[in-house]
């Protein structure tokens, strides 16, 4: 079978077990991933599928020739340079695409809190690690070429979405850090990509010339700006006219985004060499930030995209990577990496975080988070192949992608294992959040978070009523006078340590929008709503159920029941379920039909929505929060206490 084909349906099945193994088991996804891609790479890689399609019946005679001489058809060095040149385009344009869902994330308002941090760490942040990093590819790495140091010290200042926000899944930092790291990952992209061009102009130029090399990368510069700036701009404008005018139907917006990406990358690569990572990154922050346009359903076809691409690329990368190119840079490989983990790294973070109101612990958290992945692996192959047209030592050269894959392989594994558990200890990060976001404030709404945060848990209520907004503010409960809905709620509020949504509104349908609005942030899981008074009214008049969150503790428990039930003297308790007084105990005393357990405290300190669905086991040890007292609804058929 074509080593081809095998290895096209091989890619994206790896990746894709490697995601779901990483969320199954909590587990960094971008360390599986590596993994899953070197075990394929020993079977087959993409130097594999070359020298199977050279040696092929097209390449016969210069193969037959070749082999009566005692000499091979093509050297190892020719073979490595083009697979890399088979997987350049492919991950080109997947990192395009990557980078323009990463700028649709930037919210200008996410600036404000750390924002002055991020532009330091894109601008001098990055000139320090720049020198730091040349110093120790020259004198750790042992390329003695001041040139090539150079280089490789601008194109590894990169970090980079494709690592940067899968460690952020998983490390799940506050919402300030969150927002720095995801910034500096997605920008510092084109900065060191261009930095990294700049150089190699630099070095081109100069090594043609006696002069002038100053003046070209000053003019390539500049115009590198104004083409990635003016076509990432214009691009974006024209799309949001576009949609505007409804001249793109909604079945082709999001494809239409898609290809303007490409084009636009496309076209200003041609312009500017790597413009175009610029360009895709302006063009995802104009977009995101423009008001004319609603682009909810394209971010949503780009984040499943995202997913798959990442897992893609990153089993390429992982399958071109041999385990004996480790040998090549030796000893010094390692002394580089180890450098660069705990000395370049914190010195450009505590360099470039001067006077930003930044703590001790966020400057630590922010010291050890740098990892290098898909795009220092493309630059990396793209100026090992152009430097073979400069005089450069060969045996130099044949360095420089070895050494990044090392800082790849070793700066993923590292941040991986250790990133999360380094945020939770600096108490940055909640790696199971607990804490609850409900969608109203009433009565009822106000008690049951009140006896949480009795047991020690977070709470947040979302209300647009400023009654119900002053009522839950004199009680000490954290509140928010706001739609759920709004998108004031998602970028200015910081739900760090909250990882649930319960719509307790009494609107079906605001509590249905909820669902739909928060499933992407929380997850479908973790997005639980009141039942609809009318969900057995038939399709006429109910919500649909794809539309619905899962239900709290019964369908028989709308809003409506438990609002009657306050006003005859229905009310919250808190019990703990031990050998002497069980659930049954608890079911006889307040009546099966009459109680409802919504939240349960395991003897471990986790805290369940009990689910109408799937009602959770209560337990001696557990703690229950249930409403009391509740009247039976009309044709109800009671139920024995068994039955819990």
């Amino acid at each position: 079978m074509n080593l081809f084909f095998i290895y096209l349906f091989c890619v994206p099945a790896l990746g894709i077990l490697a995601q779901w193994l990483a969320w199954r088991f909590r587990f960094p996804s971008i360390l599986l991933l590596l993994g899953f891609g070197i075990a394929l790479g020993v079977y087959l890689s993409p130097a594999d599928i070359i020298e199977g399609l050279l040696n092929g019946e097209q390449h016969h005679e210069v193969v037959s020739e070749n082999a009566q001489s005692g000499t091979p058809a093509y050297s190892e060095q020719e073979i490595d340079d083009l697979a890399n040149k088979f997987l350049l385009p492919f991950v080109s344009l997947s990192v395009a695409v990557i980078l323009f869902e990463g700028g649709l994330t930037l919210r200008w308002s996410e600036m404000r809190e750390g924002g002055k941090a991020t532009v330091q760490l894109v601008t001098f942040g990055a000139i320090v690690t720049w020198g730091l990093t040349a110093l120790c590819t020259y004198y750790l790495a042992g390329l003695d070429d001041w040139r090539i140091a150079a280089l490789v010290g601008a194109f590894l200042v990169v970090t980079g979405p494709t690592v940067v926000v899968p460690l952020l899944r998983h490390i799940r930092p506050s919402k300030k850090m969150g927002s720095i790291v995801k910034w500096e990952g997605i920008v510092i992209d084109p900065v060191g990509a261009i930095l990294a061009v700049l150089v190699y102009e630099y070095i081109h130029v100069t090594s043609e010339s006696d002069g002038g090399g100053v003046t070209t990368v000053l003019w390539h510069m500049v115009s590198t700006g104004v083409v990635g700036l003016g076509v990432g701009v214009i691009s974006g404008y024209l799309l949001v006219q576009l949609i505007k005018r409804f001249w793109i139907p909604d079945y082709l917006q999001a494809v239409s985004f898609l290809a303007v990406t490409l084009l636009a990358f496309g076209v200003s690569n041609l312009m500017f060499h790597e413009s175009g990572l610029l360009t895709v990154t302006v063009l995802g922050i104009y977009l995101v930030n423009q008001k004319q346009v609603a682009i909810h359903h394209v971010r949503e076809f780009k984040e499943h995209l995202w997913v798959f691409l990442i897992s893609c690329l990153f089993i390429d990368l992982g399958s071109n990577y041999k385990l004996e190119s480790i040998q090549v840079v030796g000893v010094n490989g390692l002394w580089f990496l180890l450098a660069m983990i705990f000395v370049v790294r914190p010195i450009s973070v505590f360099a470039a975080t001067i006077k930003t109101g930044l703590s001790m612990q966020e400057k630590v958290f922010l010291s050890f988070l740098a990892p290098r992945g898909i795009v220092a692996a493309a630059v990396a192959s793209v100026f090992s192949l152009e430097l073979a047209n400069i005089n450069v030592d060969q045996n130099l050269r044949s360095q420089i992608v070895p050494l990044t894959f090392v800082l790849i392989v070793g700066t993923v594994t590292v941040y991986g294992l250790f990133s999360a558990p380094l945020a939770r200890l600096l108490k940055l990060a909640d790696e199971n959040p607990q804490g609850v976001l409900f969608a109203g404030a009433g009565a009822w709404v106000r008690d049951i978070a009140e006896a949480l945060m009795n047991l020690d848990q977070q709470v947040l209520l979302v209300d647009s009523s400023y009654a119900n907004w002053r009522e839950t503010r004199m009680r000490g409960i954290p509140v928010e006078c706001a739609s759920i809905l709004s998108e004031h709620l998602l970028e200015e509020t910081d739900l760090s340590g909250i990882g649930r949504l319960v719509a307790a509104t009494p609107s079906n349908e605001v509590n249905a929008l909820a669902v739909q609005e928060y499933t992407s942030v929380f997850e479908s899981k973790n997005v639980f709503q009141m039942a609809p008074w009318d969900i057995n009214a038939g399709k006429r008049t109910s919500v649909s159920e794809h539309s619905l969150g899962r239900l709290v503790a019964s369908e028989d428990l709308p809003y409506v029941r438990i609002r009657n039930g306050y006003r005859q003297g229905a009310e919250v308790k808190t019990t703990l379920i031990t050998d002497e007084y069980t659930i049954e105990d608890f079911y006889e005393k307040y009546g099966a039909d009459n109680a409802a357990v919504l939240f349960v405290l395991d003897s471990n300190g986790r805290l369940h929505i009990n689910s109408a669905h799937e009602p959770h086991d209560v337990k001696t040890g557990d703690t229950v929060i249930a409403i009391v007292g509740l009247p039976v609804p009309d044709g109800h058929i009671s139920k024995p206490s068994t039955s819990h």
